[in-house]
């Protein structure tokens, strides 16, 4: 198998409100960019409003968590004050297919806040979008192929938009066959150009946090096996048991996989809410003891995870799970 895949390019985090998702995440320590919310006019001639989703990131130097919510009609008061409004131009022929894209868009979230609030999106980085679309291929994998997307990026020497290269991996919870992941959304994107990465703003983070470096993924005990194979392919590498769990290694990062009637063992207290289902991410750190302080002045319950990681538990974190462990190499205190 290939080792295309070399890194986690981010998490998504699906929330009901923007404005209280934005709350938490303060609290919990981290620096935020302010919310991207697109602007678009529903008909010819009317002006722009915003529409369809909105999102801000957690950036760290190589990948980052992602914080997404649906633009309420019903709730106009509910953009934060901060947020950053993104006219979406478009000719007049093109308008209905793009707001039908846009549509879509937002239906897949509300599906995922159906289920739950929480983690439902993880992409995993690649130096190479076109290698790993043609394993995935070459493997009976089903894909979108190497899609591109500009994205607004805010660093030291002002805004710039670079293109995201990226491979979606079907999904839909109705359908389990070869390349579906009823989990939910699963990607493989290029990171832009590392000096650019460095240069980006709002990573200085209160909690020390610089790397996502693990998502955990819960299923049915029955469903294990099939799962693991199909991660195996995903990331062009076979797994490795870590007590009652499954992980598989990456550069300085891993994916874990757990039977639901495990997860206790690894996260005490924890439940899966759905399954399956992503339940926590992990962030490295520059000194846990510090963020401990941090996340127990800002009010938050703490546990330790099986490994010894500290964590916040989802129940107080809008449905995920949040670990943070200290940076290997990093001295703490």
């Amino acid at each position: 198998m290939g080792r295309d895949i070399d890194h986690l390019h981010h998490v998504g985090h699906v929330v009901s409100d923007m404005k209280e998702g934005l709350e938490l995440y303060r609290r919990l320590g981290f620096r935020l960019s302010p919310p991207a919310y697109p602007m678009l006019s529903p008909r010819e001639g009317e002006p722009p409003r915003p529409f369809g989703a909105a999102n801000t990131h957690a950036n760290f130097r190589r990948n980052f968590v992602e914080l997404v919510s649906c633009v309420r009609d019903d709730d106009p008061g509910g953009i934060p004050s901060d947020a950053k409004l993104v006219p979406i131009q478009a000719p007049p022929e093109h308008l209905p297919r793009l707001t039908e894209a846009i549509r879509s868009t937002v239906a897949r979230i509300a599906a995922c806040l159906a289920r739950f609030q929480g983690l439902h999106i993880l992409a995993f980085k690649t130096p190479d979008a076109d290698a790993a679309a043609a394993r995935l291929s070459a493997e009976g994998i089903r894909h979108g192929g190497v899609s591109a997307v500009r994205r607004p990026v805010d660093t030291a020497r002002g805004p710039r938009v670079e293109a995201l290269r990226f491979i979606e991996l079907d999904s839909a919870p109705e359908d389990a066959g070869p390349g579906r992941a009823p989990e939910g959304r699963l990607a493989i994107a290029e990171n832009p150009p590392a000096e650019l990465l460095e240069a980006q703003l709002h990573m200085d983070h209160p909690n020390g946090a610089v790397d996502l470096v693990d998502a955990v993924l819960c299923v049915a005990r029955a469903a294990l096996p099939e799962v693991e194979r199909r991660y195996a392919t995903y990331l062009g590498r076979a797994a490795r048991a870590d007590g009652p769990a499954r992980v598989f290694d990456l550069d300085g990062a891993r994916v874990t996989l757990v039977a639901d009637g495990d997860l206790e063992a690894i996260l005490p207290g924890e439940r899966a809410p759905a399954l399956p289902a992503f339940v926590a991410y992990t962030v490295a750190v520059r000194d846990a003891s510090a963020a401990r302080k941090l996340l127990e002045g800002n009010g938050f319950p703490l546990r330790a995870s099986a490994s010894g990681d500290l964590f916040v538990p989802a129940a107080s974190a809008f449905g995920v799970a949040i670990l943070f462990r200290q940076a290997e190499g990093v001295k703490a205190g």
